[in-house]
């Protein structure tokens, strides 16, 4: 048990640092266009994020997949900034529910290399991989919800309580997740 909430705390530091801001970028990004209203589809959405990024921290520790720090560094920002552009195109992406969750595995696979290093040298010297990519992983979970929720809730209150335009809404978290992440990219560029 002490196992599982060592890596429960690794994975909610995760999500709750400063130092994954793009973690966070990515999470506002991909809620935009939500209401609270919508609050299980904005969940199952998150997990299947989750479910990707747990799937490169497997394959990653279990030493079948590898990748070159420096083009997963640049990645994640790209999907941060395809993410907001995607928010900018779409009138409803509830509409689209099932697409928007193979985007958000996808891009969690690509997330998931971005942690694959630090967690795998972790877990090497552990003897049940297993017990701590399952505490890691609910702990990430865990914190990803608790962003979303609170960021579901800020919404509610703007949108639905200070009547302040969906549309208005929609755009500066888009296009402020869109600003940060091009400069992340620009910076990480593999060359």
């Amino acid at each position: 048990m002490n196992d599982i909430l060592f890596y429960f705390s690794i994975g909610w530091d995760h999500i709750m640092s400063w130092d994954a801001l793009d973690h966070l970028l990515f999470l506002l990004a991909l809620i935009a266009m939500y209401e609270f209203r919508n609050w299980k589809q904005v969940l199952i959405l998150v997990t299947a994020f989750t479910i990707g990024h747990s799937l490169t921290l497997l394959l990653s520790v279990l030493d079948i997949v590898r990748f070159p720090n420096n083009w997963v560094e640049f990645l994640i920002p790209c999907t941060i900034i395809i993410t907001a552009l995607l928010n900018f195109t779409k009138k409803n992406q509830t509409k689209n529910i099932h697409i928007n969750y193979i985007i958000a595995f996808l891009f969690g696979l690509i997330h998931g290399m971005g942690f694959a290093n630090t967690i795998r040298f972790m877990l090497a010297s552990d003897q049940h991989i297993g017990t701590g990519l399952f505490g890691f992983n609910i702990g990430l979970e865990a914190g990803q919800i608790g962003v979303v929720l609170f960021i579901l809730l800020i919404e509610y209150f703007l949108v639905r309580q200070l009547k302040l335009n969906k549309r208005i809404w929609v755009f500066l978290l888009s296009a402020g997740t869109f600003a940060l992440a091009l400069k992340m990219a620009i910076e990480r560029l593999p060359i």
